[in-house]
């Protein structure tokens, strides 16, 4: 699996007391009238669909090209691109008053990142590799050294390079041969996630001629380094086949094609480089084809065949398969064995035992350890066992935290490696003695302008949920914070595919949360914060279960006076986006702000439009309602683009971008051409496109700062009230906590989350905003 390896680099340009606040200083004019909003034209659609009809007036907003736009923003239709150049100038007249904010909020998250960074090199036979950031850059610098220390740094690819004159570039996949002597990387030039695959020859520096194109980003190299295997990626955006060629060119052979649209697929090694395994899944079943090292033209065998809602992914340990499943009603999961030879089910044998309640998030292999990451409660837990079957763990004592097992590079090893974190304490790193049980800490987060977590109070309450279910909630605040109903709190949450919502350190949190601010998670149903059952008791028709935990999280805050109703913002991206529609429409009295970023909100028109990427691969999520009336009906009552009328809805911020595969640009434009005229609050309803981005915002490290600097000025804003006459000709103040006061200076946030990349490690990735999630396989598995 290739694994993006994001530093975890959080910082800040000031010192690290009580963090100060807005300063008070004049803030950009404001005109004398207020802005005049866009007025969206409505060409109304009917559409009818298994008897029944639905109106929609926006639908223009769809470019009949789209395809073609992802891949080449500017051929965007002129009338959409006019009222998308309108929104965006509406908004940033709206939110003049905020600039100092969002000024001084970078400057502070981009304070606490440590400039001139790097990670901890990961060892794999001859060379450490790692990567590193110089001061001022934007992208990182893949690297490499000798592994006895005897010999300088080598350059594998400066990011900063390749990114120079693009308004956008991502590399989201990079890795060396086995024996060492090529680099591989793959680059996204437009967010549209269409990505083009180069090869290094590291003896002479040249990257070899005809890059891959139209590829996933999902690769590999032949465990004998002479091929490379790469995902396809079609007209539609969709995975669909798998090449190999020779490794330094040559004629590309096809090797699978899915014939199932509504299938992931993608090809990596085991961890023991005996075979090459294609993955093919959809969120509730799964296939795995297997090619052995010795033989790497051979056609693809079956590991075992697939089958409706029966999940399964193998590893090979040297001797053995080793395969995570939910067979055999293991709803959380277990692992079994089986031989090299013979591995279909008919000879698994338990080898890690299902218990309820323990969810296995995944396995990672070395030579004589196995080492597994299981979850409960909203937290996670690391056990290793050997061969012989002992088993220990690696035990956390705190009432909230992340603990990410990242594997290992190389396969004939002792050493693993972990990352902990709390949402106040930074990204310790830690290498793993399997043997000895030893630990040895390799890195600390650095955040330069100081952090303290003894100012910090993380505490974990459960909600109760209507049906009697308990939500965990997780809470940070500065100890100096009242409880006591005064304090503005921020609520995100998620809520599907399974992906459940670490309790993660976030340096960019803090530019709330020292300004007097709670900052909440809401680890609700349809994530597995609490189990696998926690994520299948809300998808298709019991997804509303997921809302109502949100609402339910805010209240019990309400309850325990961490908030007051109508003093708090509710932020979610992607399919978080989704649960932000939803409880706007359902309960808009209790937030001061909605923050849907790149918002799943038009579910009933994406669900039944086949040609989208991710529809078809979805129905098991969702439902289909293209052939099923029931699912239809459940997803109409709850569509937040559906579901819009004439009530007092709170401030909205919708986000998304053009580029974007995931959450198309139109689905944010719509919502918010529909919402504006239906509410009665008078409150602003604003849209923000990134017209050079993607699913994930600006590519460079600094630009995506201030894009979370602009959502988090949004909530204070929102907050405030700083859209009135009376309030909006002087900046936004910020709240004034405990230790924040007028004259003080201030800062801004979006989070990249640390993810300690690993072969076969379970790393999970949680930029705020989007949703936090696991990189996927298949290179874009559902909309986090």
């Amino acid at each position: 699996m290739n694994r993006r390896d994001l530093l975890a680099t959080s910082a800040a340009a000031l010192a690290a007391t009580a963090l100060p606040a807005q300063a008070r200083t004049p803030g950009a004019p404001m005109p004398k009238t207020a802005p005049v909003p866009p007025v969206a034209k409505k060409i109304p659609v009917r559409i009818e669909q298994l008897g029944r009809v639905r109106v929609d007036d926006y639908q223009w907003m769809k470019d009949d090209n789209w395809q073609a736009v992802l891949r080449d923003p500017t051929l965007i239709k002129a009338d959409v691109k006019e009222h998308l150049t309108a929104e965006n100038a509406y908004r940033e007249a709206m939110m003049a008053s905020t600039l100092p904010l969002q000024a001084a909020m970078f400057e502070e998250m981009k304070g606490r990142i440590k400039e001139d960074d790097s990670s901890v090199p990961r060892a794999d036979g001859p060379w450490e590799y790692f990567t590193e950031y110089k001061t001022g850059d934007q992208h990182p610098r893949y690297m490499r050294r000798p592994r006895a220390g005897a010999g300088d740094p080598q350059l594998l690819l400066d990011a900063n390079v390749l990114a120079a004159g693009k308004a956008y570039s991502e590399v989201s996949a990079a890795e060396h041969s086995p024996d060492h002597a090529l680099f591989a990387y793959a680059e996204d030039a437009q967010g549209s996630e269409v990505h083009q695959i180069f090869v290094k020859d590291l003896a002479t520096g040249e990257v070899l001629p005809d890059p891959i194109g139209s590829a996933t980003g999902n690769f590999t190299f032949s465990p004998d380094s002479q091929w490379i295997f790469w995902t396809n990626r079609d007209d539609n955006g969709r995975p669909d086949k798998i090449f190999r060629r020779p490794v330094r060119g040559g004629e590309a052979t096809l090797v699978y094609e899915e014939a199932d649209e509504g299938m992931f697929i993608s090809v990596s090694r085991t961890a023991d480089d005996a075979f090459v395994v294609i993955s093919i899944a959809n969120q509730e079943t799964s296939e795995g084809r297997v090619i052995p090292a010795s033989d790497p033209t051979a056609t693809p065998m079956v590991l075992e065949p697939r089958q409706v809602a029966r999940l399964y992914e193998a590893d090979h340990w040297g001797d053995r398969w080793v395969i995570r499943t939910n067979a055999d009603d293991s709803v959380d999961f277990k692992i079994v064995e089986a031989p090299t030879t013979t591995p279909g089910k008919a000879n698994w044998k338990d080898l890690v035992p299902h218990t309820p309640g323990r969810y296995i998030e995944g396995v990672a292999l070395v030579k004589d350890y196995i080492g597994r990451q299981e979850r409960a409660d909203a937290n996670t837990r690391i056990i290793i066992r050997d061969r012989a079957g002992a088993e220990h763990e690696i035990a956390v004592d705190e009432p909230a935290y992340s603990l990410s097992l990242a594997g290992a590079s190389e396969f004939d090893t002792t050493v693993m490696r972990y990352g902990y974190n709390s949402p106040s304490t930074p990204t310790s790193t830690y290498d793993y003695d399997l043997k000895s049980r030893e630990r040895t800490l390799r890195k600390v987060q650095e955040v330069p302008s100081g952090h303290d977590p003894a100012d910090y109070v993380v505490e974990r309450l459960n909600a109760p949920a209507a049906d009697g279910e308990l939500v965990p909630v997780t809470v940070l605040r500065r100890k100096s914070t009242p409880v006591d109903g005064s304090a503005p709190l921020l609520l995100y949450g998620y809520g599907s595919y399974g992906i459940p919502m670490a309790a993660s350190f976030s340096t960019n949190r803090l530019s709330l949360v020292d300004r007097g601010w709670i900052f909440a998670i809401a680890h609700i149903r349809g994530g597995s914060d609490k189990g696998w059952n926690w994520f299948l008791n809300a998808r298709k028709m019991t997804k509303k279960n997921t809302f109502t935990d949100f609402i339910a999280s805010a209240e019990h805050l309400i309850a325990r006076n961490y908030a007051k109703a109508g003093n708090i913002v509710a932020q979610g991206g992607s399919a978080g986006g989704l649960l932000m529609g939803a409880v706007n429409n359902m309960r808009p009295d209790l937030w001061a702000g909605v923050i849907g970023q790149v918002p799943f909100v038009d579910v009933i028109n994406t669900m039944s439009d086949t040609s989208l990427p991710l529809t078809p691969p979805e129905w098991p999520e969702w439902g289909n309602p293209i052939e099923d009336a029931e699912a239809y009906d459940y997803m109409m009552s709850y569509s937040p683009y559906d579901q819009v009328e004439a009530k007092a809805y709170p401030a909205v911020l919708a986000t998304g971008g053009l580029s974007d595969p995931r959450v198309t640009y139109w689905e944010p434009e719509k919502w918010v051409a529909k919402l504006r005229p239906a509410t009665t609050s008078g409150k602003p309803v604003l849209l923000k496109i990134n017209m050079e981005a993607g699913h994930g915002g600006a590519s460079g490290r600094f630009d995506y700062l201030k894009e979370v600097a602009h959502d988090y000025a949004f909530a204070v804003w929102a907050i405030d009230r700083g859209w009135e006459p009376d309030r909006a000709r002087r900046p936004v103040s910020g709240f004034e906590g405990p230790g924040i006061g007028p004259g003080c200076v201030g800062v801004h946030g979006h989070e990249v989350a640390d993810l300690i990349a690993g072969r076969a490690g379970v790393a999970p990735i949680g930029p705020e905003g989007i949703g936090t999630g696991v990189l996927d396989t298949q290179g874009m598995i559902a909309r986090p």
